[in-house]
This record gives C-alpha cells, structure tokens and sequence, in this order.
C-alpha cells in the first residue's frame, strides 16, 4: 500500500509564497513521475507541474517563472515552491505520482488528498 501525505497549504496575502510538500510512503520501488494538479469549484483538475525522474520538468503557463517543483528521491517527496502569488492560484493542490511497488512490474499512480491554498488580502 502507498500513501501521500501533503502540507504546506494555507492563507496568504497577494505576492506572498508558500512551500508544498508531498511524502510518499510504503512498498515503493521507485518513482518515476511526481507532480502537482489544483481545482477550483467547477472547474476540472489542471496539471500545474510535473517532474519526471531524470531531470525534466513542465509547467502550466499560468505559472512559469512563478512556481518551481523539485524532488528528493532518498525522502520520497515532491515540493512546489509557490511564488508572487495571486488570487487566481487560489485552489486545492494535489499531488500525483506514478511509481513502481515492489514485487510487481506494474506501473501504478496515485493522488494526494489534497491541500487548500488560499491567495486573499
């Protein structure tokens, strides 16, 4: 079994950063995709980052240059660095993996339950 744990969400004022952070525990053998979606009421589930193992990394437009995702392999973990932000990024994040469990060959994926940021004055 695999479990993600996230933190880091919370209130913050316009302009202000906030650090996500996503764990992966269990019979993990290794992970090769790590990334972060957000929703809003009403509105499907966006890709805001995605960094697969071997060094590449993609970002939603909306928040380039703003947002930066790293990992760190011996933990286990995915963070998002959030940076200048603005209302518009007000929204659950949630993390997604895709790893590989021991004792199998499946590729498998999973989601975090999610962390509410809030970008208000």
């Amino acid at each position: 079994q695999v479990q993600l744990v996230e933190s880091g969400g919370g209130l913050v004022q316009p302009g202000g950063s906030l650090r996500l952070s996503c764990a992966a525990s269990g019979s993990i053998l290794s992970i090769y995709v790590m990334s972060w979606y957000r929703q809003t009421p009403g509105k499907q589930r966006e890709m805001v980052a995605v960094d697969t193992n071997g060094g590449s990394t993609n970002y939603a437009r909306s928040v380039k240059g703003r947002f930066t995702i790293s990992r760190d392999n011996a933990k286990n973990t995915v963070y998002l660095q959030m940076n200048s932000l603005n209302a518009d990024d007000t929204a659950v994040y949630y993390c997604y993996v895709v790893l590989r469990v021991m004792a199998s060959t499946e590729m498998r994926s999973y989601w975090g339950q999610g962390t509410q940021v809030t970008v208000s004055s």
